[in-house]
């Protein structure tokens, strides 16, 4: 084994740049902007010394040390204290990237996922004698002209500029390493190899012989292939800021077209009688497909009432339990894949004539409501979430965030749980379209919703009931226009 000899003393120094996704404009009054995504942080009335640190960091890392520099000569001592409060705020909500260096030079390079409070992982360090195995879940990619490694259960990645991390986390995925083969295989001393077991190791990328059994042999995370957990993780923004959405990053190519079309010369093609819809009949399947659309407008002044939100949840939802060659199955009002009835639904009202605002599970079985949180800060960051997302004029009535059960599907499925809980909760989306428009209500399906705010809320575990849909619903304008 190639190791190097201790080195007494070794001193870590952390230095920080602006993170790769985000930048920093003026505006014309003279404030500093930090925007990244759907995040924007505006501060106004800087002065020289921290305007200048944050100029820097846009292209350049920049220690405490070589901040303090920067800052006296510009304003004074009495300056550093405001700078170093700016810095550790933006660390903390992830806006800088962080490097960790030694004597020696650079060992990695801290590369933040999410944006805002809470965004840093909890520090872990390890344990003298301990030894470590790779996550199953861990990623190596290019990202920017460097490799970086991530897990989806973290909020960081970590990049190494000297390409010695593939090394180590190689040998990882082989055996049980310590901190003699991470200094071997990095190529530096036993007190550095510390530092870079410490971030591997909150990072999760690196674990525990017993957290990497329990990725690999108890539930939930044994249930999740390293895909889908993947997938998952990328379409729902929970531990990540990376754009979602309608970000129309690919405007200005040739547009698709919609559904595949047979050329109109081709003589082996068959026209087909327009269905005859009649919109006189009402309540027919073919009326209200014809009718359906997304309201995004509701009316405050007359909301929906409890009734009809009963009515609703249970011509959409309620479940049917039936027995067959001695398994239990699940009959909805809609087809779900092996009759598992996997799909919950949550109901957050911000107004419903009578029933109190708050977030509630529809038990679809008894057909009831189990109130789950009363109103609060993270419901409203949630209705704020949904009105943004789907550019409603005002926060929506009913929010259903659609939760999946994946246990009993990853238990008789492999490889394609997770993609049946989206097709299943498509379904739904649909059938939800048509109850509401029959009923004469404004529905609207989201895509996307604020998944940390509702886990906090609901206390699930978000590997064994992630979220997976969300939907609104509310009273129609008397003057609505609907758009598609």
């Amino acid at each position: 084994m190639n190791r190097t000899t201790p080195l007494p003393g070794t001193v870590k120094t952390e230095s920080y740049r602006l993170r790769g996704d985000a930048r920093l404009t003026e505006e014309a009054g003279g404030s500093l902007v930090l925007e990244q995504s759907r995040y924007r942080l505006r501060l106004p009335g800087l002065e020289a010394g921290r305007r200048a640190v944050l100029l820097r960091m846009v292209e350049n890392w920049l220690s405490d040390l070589q901040v303090a520099q920067l800052v006296a000569g510009l304003e004074g001592d009495s300056r550093l204290l405001p700078t170093q409060l700016l810095v550790r705020r933006l660390l903390l909500h992830s806006w800088l990237e962080r490097r960790v260096s030694t004597g020696a030079g650079v060992l990695m390079d801290v590369v933040p996922r999410r944006i805002g409070a809470q965004s840093v992982p909890p520090q872990r360090r390890h344990r003298p004698g301990a030894v470590y195995r790779m996550s199953r879940f861990a990623v190596l990619r290019a990202e920017r002209g460097r490799m970086v490694a991530y897990s989806p259960l973290s909020t960081v990645g970590i990049s190494c500029p000297r390409f010695r991390l593939a090394a180590v986390l190689a040998r990882a995925c082989a055996e049980e390493i310590g901190l003699g083969e991470v200094a071997g295989e990095a190529g530096v001393d036993e007190s550095a190899a510390g530092f870079m077991l410490d971030e591997l190791f909150s990072a999760r990328l690196l674990l525990t012989p017993e957290e990497a059994e329990a990725e690999a042999g108890a539930a939930p995370m044994a249930l999740w292939s390293a895909e889908e957990l993947w997938l998952h993780d990328r379409s729902r923004p929970e531990r990540h800021a990376a754009p979602i959405g309608a970000t129309d990053r690919f405007r200005g190519l040739p547009a698709a077209d919609l559904g595949r079309t047979a050329a109109a010369e081709d003589r082996s093609s068959i026209a087909l009688p327009a269905p005859p819809y009649e919109t006189r009949e009402s309540g027919s399947l073919s009326t209200v497909m014809a009718r359906r659309r997304s309201v995004r407008g509701h009316d405050d002044s007359r909301p929906v009432t409890l009734a009809q939100l009963g009515e609703f949840l249970h011509r959409v939802q309620r479940l049917e339990r039936r027995d067959r060659d001695g398994e239990t199955t699940g009959v909805r009002p809609y087809p779900g894949a092996g009759g598992l009835g996997e799909l919950e639904v949550y109901p957050l009202v911000s107004r419903c004539a009578g029933l109190p605002g708050g977030l509630y599970h529809y038990d679809s079985v008894h057909h009831r409501l189990a109130p789950v949180a009363s109103p609060g800060p993270e419901t409203e960051r949630m209705l704020s979430f949904a009105r943004g997302t789907a550019t409603m004029p005002g926060p929506p009535q009913v929010l259903f965030v659609i939760t999946a059960r994946v246990g009993p599907l990853m238990r008789k499925y492999e490889g394609i749980p997770y993609t049946l809980a989206l097709k299943d909760a498509g379904i739904l989306t649909a059938w939800m379209y048509l109850v509401a428009t029959d009923m004469g209500l404004a529905p609207c399906a989201l895509g996307a919703g604020d998944t940390a705010s509702f886990s906090a809320l609901a206390g699930l575990d978000t590997l064994a009931e992630p979220a997976v849909a969300e939907f609104a619903l509310g009273s129609c304008l008397p003057d609505s226009r609907e758009s598609a």
